[in-house]
């Protein structure tokens, strides 16, 4: 009861400090999926992105289902049922805990994110079946010592775990140190644990990216960086890449049958620490 107190109070304070006056990254990429979860400034910010980089729709909801793909490897093949999820969004359908339960029922799911409007809509990802267990932690990517000492209470961090950063280090400007950000991560889960990556890429020219990168970070409370194929490689150095590699998020692994798609201006992996 008092954790739920707790929880609410946060909510409550969150929805105060929303600022509907400038688009945030989280909401515009809700706006996208179809989601209800933003404002007016959000769709604003949505449309001129999707007006000067159509390619963006085709983008956010190959990202989910990559999402959704990864994972169900992760628990049919691999056996992972511990997934730390840094950077969620919004929730919507097939969240990580639903696709992992769905096969694995003991799957425990910790999900972290710094958006207030995510804080808010934070119990529909703490649902859970009665076998496993979600979690739901307030935090920035930056802060590794809080996100990880707080995944602990919920995740067994001797046994593996799939971290999941899954379009949230384009937030991560080069100068706050993504690169040294994964590389503690990946020190702190044992041998055995996955990484699975989906960044926005700066070197797939589907339409005008970086004039809508521009565009978009002039109207955004944080400004968003894409990256090259070799650049996102670089997060990869310390662990062993799974099948097909890095490639676009339609490449990896789609289900047989499935109709092929137009180039995705995003580049995404599984990898395995040894």
């Amino acid at each position: 009861m008092t954790e739920d107190r707790h929880r609410r109070s946060a909510a409550e304070s969150a929805v105060a400090e929303l600022d509907t006056g400038v688009p945030h990254i989280a909401r515009v990429y809700d706006y996208l999926l179809g989601g209800k979860d933003n404002f007016a400034v959000d769709r604003e910010a949505g449309d001129e992105f999707a007006r000067t980089m159509p390619s963006i729709l085709l983008g956010v909801r190959e990202c989910r289902k990559f999402l959704a793909r990864a994972v169900e490897y992760l628990t049919a093949d691999c056996g992972i049922r511990q997934f730390l999820d840094i950077g969620t969004g919004l929730p919507t359908a097939d969240n990580i805990h639903e696709v992992a339960q769905r096969t694995a029922p003991d799957s425990r799911v910790v999900y972290v994110d710094n958006d207030p409007m995510v804080l808010v809509h934070a119990r529909a990802l703490l649902t859970s079946s009665k076998a496993g267990e979600t979690a739901y932690i307030d935090a920035d990517l930056r802060d590794i010592d809080q996100v990880l000492d707080t995944a602990r209470e919920t995740l067994d961090f001797s046994r593996p775990v799939a971290v999941m950063l899954v379009g949230v280090l384009h937030c991560v400007p080069d100068e706050s140190g993504p690169l040294d950000i994964v590389r503690r991560l990946l020190a702190a889960v044992p041998s055995g644990s996955y990484l699975v990556l989906g960044h926005p890429a700066s070197d797939i020219e589907v339409d005008a990216t970086a004039s809508a990168t521009s565009g978009l970070n002039d109207k955004l409370s944080e400004p968003v960086t894409f990256r090259t194929h070799d650049q996102v490689a670089r997060f990869l150095d310390d662990v062993e890449l799974v099948e097909p590699g890095i490639v676009q998020y339609s490449q990896w692994r789609p289900a047989p049958g499935s109709p092929p798609l137009g180039p995705v201006s995003a580049w995404c992996a599984v990898a395995r620490k040894a």
